[in-house]
């Protein structure tokens, strides 16, 4: 384990490390689990800074902006790349190209830890060993086995008071399905800890207490009282592995020595395989354990050329294939956008196969126009360095590229290809907002359209009613981020309404819809007629259009036009205007006219054919509903139950973990408005809580009525 002055600059017209020995890996967990102290240790081990920045005095250097230093609170994904050589196993003596990306933990910036974990090849999962598993730690963990990553779990803060690194392994296994074993045993717990036995080598590595920096530790025997444990987890991921190597389960089972070369590349493939979890103890404030994990890095998680190559599809429509290849014609996916007050717009930009020189072009299959990449950057936080080259595995910013949006594909101009973006939420909440002065009104105008460019969970839009500018998104934070930032970064002082909660509406039963666009005005009429069916969906499962026309009732240029009204019609139910989700459409007959119809009046008569099916498919009004998890001393455990009743909240179940009661409930958002005060006044100060969308649910009927009329008094739409 050593970190890597020496490693090669990426400025290098040569390539500056082999595909093989690059990783790009993701730091994500629930908030406050200890993620950017974790990116911070890595970063002075490794060269990269020679004084460790601490999250609590502001003085990380992933946490960048005012916002986050302020807070303690990590908002944006920031990525920064060094070096690791590890001295033993398979890739020893090896310079590594790491680059990471430190992701938020709450849920307000989820959008972050999503488009992050897309272009990732590997990730680390944080967890604190006193809580374990908790709700956010579930919604990245979702995310991650939906990007397929291969993962490592990295125990956190076993300094703390109640914590049990075993215990945090099993909530791992229970609560996340993970196949989790531990490849390291923590010596001591608590302020007792001081160490690790790697059950690779079956040695133990003591910390040096004199040493802050923990660069110091001795390789020593497994200690006395750790060995019959140390057996015991050693055999369970022998047998782990064996299920994934035929070459140690044939060892295995003869009884055969099994070298550790032969150990870590069976890790590795378990890793791959998706279905195995290597965990490893630590306590990144107190220097322990993140160099074993970034060795585990090295060891276990996948280079660029490990992974399935890339899923797309060509300009008609065919799947496509993108692998890493520096010979081959550049493609990449820009991923995330961001407003720097001195280069402007930076592109941030993972390259799936090829090379890219600065100064040339890059072709948007979206906007079917090709843009110069005037600089190009490798980005350590908000510093940045210039480079000549980029090749595949790579992530780097462009400068020079403007009519861009987060998810679009650039490549070569001979690819017209376009690769799977990352999905986002949907918004949750939105509120009015208006510029304090009337001079503040253009620059409010140009603030909120760049920080919707940057965030696809911000939504930006105009209430026609009564002309307010309405910004949504996942939280109240997000949306306090958002006016704060308008303030800093574009000298906006706006002022903004009660928060608005994103209602969504859905329909209980089948239905018919019948839409007729008829119009006679001299000369040439209009003339659609479209018939459709509706059915309802299961939670979740979006819209499906289906088209089954024969005959030709509605010729074919027609079709996509119908289709387009009901979109359109969908975002405004019939309930209380808000969007329709989780619906079929199919669309069964109609008529046209050999002269009067046109794509106007199709699109028409499906807005009208879907709102006909709607007030006949009982339309109900859903609302969002928040995981909640509450932690607390016990004597304030009554009460704070008490409160949630009150919140129309569903308690799903209680639990201890160390000295604190853990609540976890179903709450409806509405309710959950300042819940912090009031969680805090209850408890005297000494509760916590946690909460992420979990799902939609219908409004009790008693309430539609006064939602409606709220809304008909304050009128808000996302």
């Amino acid at each position: 384990m050593s970190n890597n002055e020496n490693f090669s600059s990426a400025n290098s017209e040569s390539r500056p490390s082999l595909l093989e020995h690059t990783r790009n890996i993701g730091i994500a967990a629930h908030i406050d689990a200890g993620k950017t102290t974790c990116t911070e240790r890595v970063l002075f081990y490794s060269g990269v800074v020679h004084k460790i920045g601490e999250v609590h005095d502001g003085g990380a250097t992933t946490d960048w902006m005012e916002q986050e230093r302020e807070r303690g609170i990590t908002i944006t994904s920031a990525a920064i790349s060094c070096g690791w050589t590890t001295s033993e196993g398979p890739f020893a003596t090896i310079p590594h190209r790491i680059n990471i990306i430190d992701t938020p933990g709450h849920v307000d910036f989820t959008a972050e830890v999503e488009r992050s974990l897309r272009v990732l090849d590997g990730a680390i999962g944080v967890f604190t060993s006193v809580e374990g598993v908790q709700p956010q730690s579930e919604t990245v963990w979702r995310q991650m086995d939906k990007y397929n990553v291969p993962r490592l779990g990295f125990i956190n803060k076993m300094d703390r008071m109640g914590s049990n690194f075993l215990a945090a392994v099993t909530s791992m296994r229970d609560k996340l399905g993970a196949n989790a074993h531990p490849l390291f045993l923590a010596i001591g717990a608590e302020e007792n800890f001081r160490g690790l036995v790697d059950l690779v080598k079956m040695v133990a590595y003591i910390y040096d207490e004199t040493d802050e920096s923990g660069v110091r530790f001795t390789v020593e025997e497994i200690p006395a009282d750790l060995k019959d444990l140390a057996d015991e987890y050693r055999e369970a991921l022998l047998e782990a592995v064996s299920d994934f190597s035929d070459d140690i389960a044939n060892k295995y089972l003869d009884g055969e020595e099994i070298s550790e070369a032969e150990f870590k590349l069976g890790i590795r493939k378990a890793t791959l395989s998706l279905k195995f979890i290597g965990v490893i103890p630590g306590s990144a404030f107190k220097n322990k354990g993140v160099q074993m994990l970034m060795d585990a890095v090295v060891d276990y998680l996948p280079s660029p050329l490990d992974l399935p190559p890339m899923k797309g599809e060509d300009s008609d429509e065919n799947a496509v294939e993108v692998a890493p290849n520096d010979s081959a014609k550049v493609a990449g996916l820009a991923f995330k956008l961001m407003s720097d007050p001195y280069v402007g717009k930076l592109v941030f930009y993972r390259i799936y196969q090829g090379t890219l020189k600065k100064g040339s072009s890059l072709y948007n299959p979206r906007t079917r126009k090709s843009e110069r990449v005037s600089r190009l950057m490798v980005m350590k936080a908000n510093d940045r360095e210039d480079i000549d080259v980029a090749y595949s595995g790579d992530i780097c910013a462009l400068i020079g590229v403007k009519d861009v949006v987060t998810g679009d594909t650039l490549a070569d101009k001979d690819l017209d290809l376009r690769l799977e973006p990352p999905s986002f939420p949907e918004p949750v909440i939105s509120m009015s907002i208006e510029p304090a002065t009337k001079a503040d009104q253009e620059r409010m105008g140009i603030g909120l359209q760049r920080l919707a460019e940057e965030d696809p969970t911000f939504g930006l839009s105009t209430n026609e009613e009564t002309g307010q500018t309405i910004i949504s998104g996942m939280g109240e934070l997000h949306l306090e981020i958002i006016r704060d930032r308008l303030f800093r970064e574009f000298k906006v002082d706006a002022n903004a309404g009660k928060p608005q909660i994103a209602y969504r509406e859905t329909m209980l039963k089948p239905s018919d819809g019948n839409g007729k666009f008829i119009r006679q005005s001299g000369g040439r009429g209009q003339y659609g007629h479209a018939v459709i069916k509706m059915e309802p969906l299961e939670k979740g499962k979006g819209v499906e259009l289906e088209n089954k026309i024969v005959g030709g009732s509605i010729p074919k240029e027609f079709i996509k036009p119908t289709f387009d009204g009901i979109k359109e019609a969908a975002l405004s139910g019939v309930v209380a205007g808000y969007p329709v989700i989780d619906f079929k459409i199919t669309l069964v007959d109609g008529s046209f006219h050999d002269v009067d119809s046109s794509e106007m009046a199709f699109k028409m008569a499906g807005i009208f054919a879907f709102k006909d099916a709607m007030k006949n498919a009982n339309p109900i009004l859903l609302e969002p509903i928040m995981q909640v998890e509450v932690s607390t001393p016990e004597e304030y455990q009554g009460e704070l139950m008490g409160d949630l009743n009150r919140r129309r909240g569903q308690i799903q179940g209680m639990e201890s973990r160390g000295n604190a009661c853990i609540i976890q409930a179903f709450v409806p958002l509405e309710n959950m408005f300042g819940y912090s005060t009031d969680m805090r006044s209850l408890s005297s100060g000494r509760a916590d809580y946690s909460m992420t969308p979990s799902h939609f649910e219908q409004v009790p009927q008693s309430l539609v009525q006064s939602i409606v009329e709220t809304l008909s008094r304050e009128p808000a739409r996302t």
